[in-house]
């Protein structure tokens, strides 16, 4: 974690803030065990869920694309609220959701969250 900022963390999510800049991994239970092969019908779901979040928080999605994080292939967004650039991931694992999130001016330590990832 880059010098300065403060790390919390619970039994679902670590958190690590600077200022109002903010990265977060949390953890949330699926219903079922996710199955790579359906890759995509996944992907259309996530668009949706990341669709509603922006708009719950006073924004819209401006980038929804496919890549690959911690050696799984995961969708990420981007949008913006009040002024504030937010990035969402979603990497899923068996019967986990590990929802990576960066907001705030993040830059380098965003693209280290995404860069770095991984599921022991």
């Amino acid at each position: 974690m880059p010098e300065g900022w403060r790390v919390s963390r619970s039994a679902r999510s670590v958190v690590a803030q600077q200022g109002s800049s903010r990265l977060s991994v949390t953890i949330f239970k699926l219903l079922k065990s996710y199955d790579p092969a359906r890759f995509a019908a996944a992907a259309k779901e996530l668009d949706g869920v990341a669709s509603r979040l922006a708009v719950q928080a006073g924004g819209k999605l401006t980038e929804s694309t496919t890549s690959v994080v911690g050696g799984r292939k995961t969708r990420s967004y981007r949008f913006e609220s009040k002024g504030v650039p937010t990035r969402i991931g979603f990497v899923l694992v068996g019967r986990n959701e590990y929802q990576l999130v960066c907001s705030g001016d993040t830059g380098t330590p965003c693209d280290l969250l995404f860069s770095s990832f991984s599921v022991s």
